[in-house]
């Protein structure tokens, strides 16, 4: 979806500079933006390696059973179906950590190894489950008490303070987190009420 989004973006771009006779300045902001972001990958570059290498550590030395055993009341209420299954619960942990962080990269591969493990459990292979969207709902909330790679953007562009902007990025986030999970769970429990009801008039029928 992401690549029609873009290809139409570009199209249309280019249509409207051909319109209005601006071919010049768009081939002028193509060259300008291709040399910007080869800067910014290279600002930020650093940063995000040694957080990457921080995170892979910390899997590697065991820490990663430290903090599934500190987040495992929080997640037994969020993944009740998952909690027993450390195939699941640790990419899980490691996702939220590194969403934590502000590295929203390294948090993605762990994601995907979660997503992979739950639809391993899935009955309705083309529906996703209660605990896929909430994870999902996780990480578009995207909850930073880092926001690593932010703060090295604003660095980037000269900001004075990077940080600056915490404490409307943490309420923002979190007030998103917190919506995101009510709503998935007050949904799913209507969900499961309804199909209950379902399969008891099924079985009077």
């Amino acid at each position: 979806m992401l690549d029609l989004i873009w290809s139409a973006m570009m199209i249309i771009s280019i249509i409207c500079a051909g319109i209005t006779g601006k071919i010049d300045l768009l081939s002028n902001a193509v060259l300008e933006g291709a040399e910007e972001s080869i800067k910014i990958v290279i600002a930020t570059l650093g940063v995000m390696t040694f957080w990457s290498g921080i995170m892979r550590i910390a899997e590697d030395s065991g820490l990663t059973n430290a903090i599934v055993k500190f987040l495992t009341p929080i997640l037994k209420f969020i993944f009740p179906d998952y909690i027993n299954e450390k195939k699941i619960i640790h990419p899980i942990c490691m996702n939220i950590v590194a969403n934590l962080l502000g590295l929203g990269n390294a948090a993605t591969p762990f994601g995907l190894c979660a997503m992979k493990e739950m639809q391993k459990y899935n009955n309705s292979r083309d529906t996703a489950t209660n605990g896929m969207i909430t994870l999902l709902v996780i990480n578009t909330a995207c909850l930073q008490l880092i926001p690593t790679f932010l703060a090295a953007l604003r660095k980037n562009y000269n900001s004075s303070n990077p940080f600056e902007i915490l404490p409307a990025l943490w309420l923002s986030s979190l007030t998103a987190l917190t919506v995101g999970i009510a709503l998935v769970k007050i949904l799913g429990t209507r969900k499961q009420k309804s199909k209950t009801k379902s399969n008891a008039l099924c079985k009077n029928f």
